[in-house]
């Protein structure tokens, strides 16, 4: 009997530690999973990331527009590429390059003003970190210095009355050459230094930033002495993210690609921004992918396409994104974008020896308008541009579009662009029998492509004896996913899709 329960007992043990072994190394599994994707830039992440809220408090500096060169999309790009995910909040919104960047910047105006209004604004838009940089539009003569920082000081105390945990980043002045109306400036950086070591407590942070590091008004500003240019709105950027990664948990990921140049078209210098790789040998030819960004031929940037490129460069492809040129930033229209796009692709074959390239496996992919682009470079006939080798072709050799934009017709997106050219780059009236395997995503929600569009697209690929698996996402919308907030459900999705589709097509191993 004693035998019978010894021998049971010993049995529930040994269950018992069966089970703990499973689950410590399912644990550890997933453990090596999260430092894999770590390591390699994976876009799939073991816990959710944190979107930091960030509000820009300020005047014009903040504001930007017009010749003003404004920091806070450089800071943006700065800290996407580092891995962060961060919203912009305020009620106000001007332009960038990736659309509107809302802040709290108010031309004109001085910190008193700011002061009254901040208030209310911050209420509607709470942030987790608040930026200042808050003290012009005052003159050495009216002495400001002792009310600009009781003005500061009620900006904060009021951020803090609405989120007790809100981080502040104070700055110190850039300095500025119109004098003598802003000789304050320089008793004023030492003042605002005293009250963030007054204010700055464990759990309510308030740190001072040294703007005037390194900052010189004669390189750095425009012709009025005060405000930025495109290089003073970098080290003013770059001060910012040196603060911020000091105040916000440390990313599961960051990017590092190489930024080459591939094109110069007028003063457009366009670049393509490589992902080498993992794990990569010496005289391997690797498939490649060229991504390009979405943003109706005007807004964008590649960097969009980061996370998908480390997707791909750790599956052994050397991944790409590609700069084109758009209406922001170059005043141009979508046939350079199209032209950009062709030269993209044939530079990277042009070059596939040094890039460790297989020439016959360069995959273009792209989003909505990015999209567009990447179809014409496999559906498009060849153009001929000035300066590069018209023998070296510029299609690719497969085809991955996420919410692509396939017609620019009369009854498509961009029509009014293009006009009655739209036939020379619009991809559902350029199909023929070697259109490349195409795999295209979209939303049933879509509210720029519809459905039926892209039917007919795979209708006529299919008719014309090529491959096009179109994949509905039912519900989703336009974009699929906010890049930008670090959406990575849909994201996920469609990598899985397009690993399966690549190696069916035998660019990469199964």
């Amino acid at each position: 009997m004693i035998h019978k329960i010894t021998m049971k007992a010993l049995a529930i043990v040994f269950q018992i530690m069966v089970v703990y072994w499973l689950l410590l190394v399912q644990q550890i599994g997933v453990l090596a999973v999260c430092m894999l994707g770590t390591f390699w830039g994976q876009t799939g992440q073991c816990a959710e990331q944190k979107v930091y809220r960030i509000m820009a408090v300020g005047d014009s500096i903040t504001e930007g527009g017009g010749d003003i060169s404004c920091y806070r999309y450089p800071l943006w790009e700065k800290l996407f590429s580092a891995g962060y995910l961060v919203e912009f909040v305020g009620s106000r919104e001007s332009q960038s390059r990736i659309g509107p960047l809302p802040h709290e910047g108010f031309s004109g105006k001085n910190a008193e003003y700011v002061a009254k209004m901040l208030e209310k604004d911050f209420r509607s838009h709470p942030a987790d970190i608040v930026l200042i940089h808050c003290g012009h539009n005052h003159s050495s003569s009216e002495k400001p210095v002792p009310g600009i920082i009781k003005a500061t000081e009620t900006i904060i105390r009021s951020v803090r009355n609405i989120n007790p945990h809100v981080v502040v980043l104070l700055a110190q002045f850039i300095p500025s050459g119109k004098l003598p109306k802003y000789g304050y400036i320089p008793e004023l950086n030492i003042e605002l230094s005293k009250l963030a070591a007054r204010l700055n407590t464990h759990e309510q942070p308030v740190i001072a930033v040294n703007m005037a590091k390194g900052f010189d008004w004669r390189t750095d500003t425009i012709g009025d002495h005060v405000h930025p240019n495109l290089k003073g709105a970098e080290k003013i950027a770059e001060h910012w993210f040196e603060a911020l990664t000091n105040v916000m948990a440390s990313p599961p990921h960051s990017f590092h690609p190489k930024i080459v140049t591939y094109k110069t078209a007028g003063d457009a210098h366009l670049t393509l921004h490589i992902f080498g790789p993992v794990n990569g040998s010496a005289g391997k030819l690797n498939p490649a992918i060229i991504f390009f960004f979405g943003g109706g031929w005007t807004l964008g940037t590649p960097i969009q396409f980061y996370p998908e490129c480390a997707h791909f460069a750790a599956e052994g492809f050397v991944a790409i994104s590609a700069d084109y040129r758009i209406a922001s930033v170059n005043h141009t229209t979508p046939f350079e974008s199209v032209e950009d796009g062709k030269s993209a692709i044939r530079w990277v074959r042009q070059h596939a020896s040094e890039l460790g390239v297989d020439p016959s496996r360069i995959v273009a992919a792209g989003a909505s308008a990015g999209g567009q682009v990447a179809a014409a470079t496999g559906i498009v006939p060849e153009l001929d541009q000035p300066g590069e080798d018209s023998s070296i072709s510029s299609k690719s050799d497969a085809l991955l579009l996420w919410y692509a934009v396939v017609d620019n017709g009369p009854t498509g997106c961009g029509y009014e662009r293009v006009k009655d050219r739209y036939r020379e780059i619009s991809p559902l009236e350029n199909i023929s029998s070697n259109v490349p395997p195409t795999l295209f995503f979209l939303g049933t929600k879509d509210r720029y492509i519809p459905v039926a569009t892209a039917l007919e697209f795979q209708k006529r690929i299919r008719m014309s004896g090529g491959r096009c698996d179109l994949k509905l996402f039912e519900g989703a919308g336009h974009p699929l996913y906010e890049y930008r907030k670090g959406d990575e459900t849909l994201r996920d999705e469609t990598l899985r899709d397009a690993d399966k589709f690549l190696i069916g097509l035998g660019f990469m191993p199964d």
